[in-house]
């Protein structure tokens, strides 16, 4: 038995383009002689399709498509195909989130996902009803367990703690099951490939069958997915692994247990995992939102080195223009190696002088100002005057601004509204500042030559909107600052836990609420791409007028 993982890169409500991706994968399919092709989860519809979920004639559509396709499919092996299935019952839910096999030019068994995630960036609850049986589709001699993403993620042998009660895989195995199939759509976060090689691998040797696992790739809106399918034999040994972060088919051969693992090798150092994400979800996000242009602010700050290296790597130097908006406050250095930045990226750059904008603003708001002391608010007007800047170049040329700014300013507020936070897509607004310097680094490393200058990645970060101002006149070191944000915002610890770690109480207790105090500011942020366990999107929902204590 020959299982073909189509790892492909579905576009999120492009019925016609998706059915084209899976064809021509489950055609290459059938050329390398596999018995069945499997798509990702809800793969004709794209991972998550939102409330897109909430038109019928949306879903009505995805299964008209879902036909078309099985007659153009009629020569192939069989496929399974996810997509959303109606309900028939009065009660519950509108939908099934399910697999479907195309077979013979027709749409025939239905597959139905158990166990609906309901956290972090999933909200499947809200659409799906969740299914409790057994799904066993018999082809060639086996007896194939279907199962859905989430389906494989609550084995009571490797959590402490499990989600669910359920456990649908035992389910499958009760039946009869030879091998498990999952189809999934399991978005990108850094480190979390090797849990899944772990995990999938500890399920495979525990029930004594081979598992194979399809992953999308692609980004979607501020999801990234990595590819990377698998597959291990009974012994839970891997015996297939897809590219990632990249389009393949990958063939299993189930009944013989050799390896087909992708000749490309996988480096699973956060760095490099990061950066290929970053690149593929700012690439993605560009191409699937109609931009073939981006601009951002150029600062000589480490920040927009490294959005602007990411979106070189992303589109291309030709379609990236770098901007500098020097003020009186300006360094020379920062100017020149913004302008060494741009040579080594070998994109263009346009240098707007923002000096008479704030003039002009200064003797605009000099009576409403009068018997004021200058303080943030003049600071804060530099940043807005960039920002519109940026916004009327965006406009014109029909380029995607791209925001600058990292996960721990845009946790402590560090950062302006309408100013530099100005833009269409936050590209590392999920990059804590330390792991931005760590990024830099090794991209240099790994290129053999300085992508990022010199001076940028040892001169104190400075938002450079006063004289002599650097980022640690208000916030602790960065090393610190991290480690604190990191404990509290993806490990949830409370103030004591964290003071209890041995940080000063203050300045934890400071940090914490300058977190708090900021979550006007990132509910008005552009949508960041995800790369840690928990990120300022789709998956915080944390309320703006709230009271709290220091938990």
């Amino acid at each position: 038995m020959k299982i073909a993982l189509l790892q492909i890169n579905p576009l999120v409500g492009d019925l016609t383009g998706n059915a084209k991706l899976i064809a021509d994968a489950a055609c290459q399919a059938g050329r390398q002689g596999a018995d069945l092709a499997v798509t990702p989860e809800l793969a004709l519809v794209g991972y998550l399709p939102r409330d897109l979920l909430l038109s019928s004639a949306f879903v009505t559509r995805s299964w008209e498509v879902a036909d078309t396709l099985a007659r153009d499919l009629a020569g192939s092996p069989p496929v399974l195909v996810g997509l959303p299935e109606p309900n028939p019952s009065d009660a519950g839910r509108p939908l099934f989130n399910t697999a479907v096999l195309l077979h013979e030019g027709r749409v025939g068994e239905r597959f139905r996902k158990a166990l609906l995630p309901t956290y972090d960036v999933f909200d499947e609850d809200r659409y799906f009803e969740p299914y409790h049986g057994q799904h066993i589709l018999q082809l060639g001699g086996w007896k194939l367990g279907v199962s859905i993403c989430e389906d494989v993620w609550n084995d009571r042998d490797f959590w402490r703690r499990r989600r669910y009660h359920h456990d649908p895989i035992e389910t499958l195995v009760r039946a009869g099951a030879d091998a498990i199939i999952n189809l999934s759509a399991s978005p990108f976060s850094a480190g979390k490939q090797i849990l899944r090689e772990k995990m999938l691998s500890s399920l495979a040797g525990k029930h004594r069958l081979p598992v194979v696992y399809v992953n999308q790739f692609g980004g979607n809106d501020d999801l990234i997915f990595d590819g990377r399918s698998l597959g291990f034999n009974a012994d839970g040994a891997t015996i297939a692994r897809g590219r990632p972060f990249g389009p393949d088919v990958v063939i299993c051969d189930l009944a013989s247990g050799t390896t087909s693992l992708s000749p490309s090798a996988d480096d699973t150092r956060p760095e490099s995992e990061i950066w290929r994400a970053l690149v593929l979800g700012t690439a993605d996000y560009v191409r699937k939102c109609g931009f073939t242009e981006a601009v951002l602010g150029l600062s000589g700050g480490i920040d927009s080195a490294l959005t602007a290296a990411i979106a070189v790597e992303a589109i291309g130097a030709e379609h990236v223009l770098g901007v500098l908006m020097p003020s009186p406050y300006s360094s020379r250095g920062s100017v020149d190696d913004s302008l060494e930045l741009a040579r080594n990226l070998q994109i263009d750059t346009l240098t707007l002088p923002i000096e008479a904008a704030m003039k002009a603003m200064e003797e605009t708001l000099a009576p409403a100002f009068a018997g004021l002391e200058r303080d943030v608010t003049e600071e804060n007007i530099q940043a807005r005057i960039r920002g519109n800047l940026l916004m009327a170049l965006s406009n014109k040329r029909g380029a995607l601004l791209l925001t600058t700014g990292n996960k721990s300013e845009l946790s402590v507020g560090y950062c302006t509204l309408y100013g530099d936070m100005s833009g269409g897509l936050a590209v590392i607004a999920d990059v804590p500042k330390t792991m931005v310097y760590r990024i830099a680094r090794w991209l240099n490393e790994t290129r053999g030559r300085a992508v990022i200058p010199a001076a940028t990645l040892t001169k104190a970060p400075s938002a450079e909107l006063k004289p002599n101002q650097t980022d640690q006149d208000t916030l602790p070191p960065y090393d610190v600052l991290d480690d604190i944000l990191q404990r509290h915002i993806e490990r949830h610890q409370p103030a004591d836990a964290i003071i209890a770690a041995g940080f000063d109480a203050r300045v934890v207790r400071r940090v914490l609420r300058m977190v708090r105090l900021a979550e006007f500011k990132r509910k008005q942020a552009a949508p960041g791409l995800k790369v840690t366990d928990r990120a300022f999107g789709t998956g915080w929902r944390m309320p703006i007028a709230a009271r709290v204590s220091d938990s």
